[in-house]
């Protein structure tokens, strides 16, 4: 599979599953290979940080997570990176409880596992980043 060219939605409105995650690099089932995936029900695209000048501190900003909550999440998943250094500001935390969306923060092993479980069942969506 090849990287991801701008956003692909599937025709089934699931998430699609993460097939394999290593240091620098992702598959997603239907989308291919990258680094980092921005994931929500009915498709995904690569997550590209300098569309909103996210950084790893202060971390994810509510404009990161504004796509998911526009594609039906209602829940998301956020990682925070192999070696956690990838932070997500409480703005985040508080605009996607406000929104009604429940969210977890986790290691990147960890938030696939999760996002894996819950995708297919809830709509899920969620924030990959797959170096520190």
């Amino acid at each position: 599979m090849s990287a991801p060219k701008g956003r692909q939605d599937s025709a089934d409105g699931q998430s699609p599953r993460i097939t394999d995650v290593s240091w620098g690099t992702m598959t997603v089932y239907t989308l291919g290979t990258g680094k980092d995936f921005k994931l929500y029900p009915g498709g995904g695209r690569e997550w590209d940080w300098s569309e909103t000048g996210t950084r790893h501190e202060p971390g994810i900003q509510p404009a990161d997570v504004q796509e998911l909550i526009d594609h039906g999440s209602q829940v998301v998943v956020l990682s925070r990176g192999m070696e956690l250094r990838l932070h997500t500001m409480p703005e985040t935390i508080a605009h996607l409880e406000e929104s009604g969306i429940e969210v977890h923060v986790l290691e990147t092993g960890a938030a696939v596992d999760l996002y894996n479980k819950l995708a297919g069942t809830v709509p899920v969506g969620g924030l990959f980043h797959s170096t520190c």
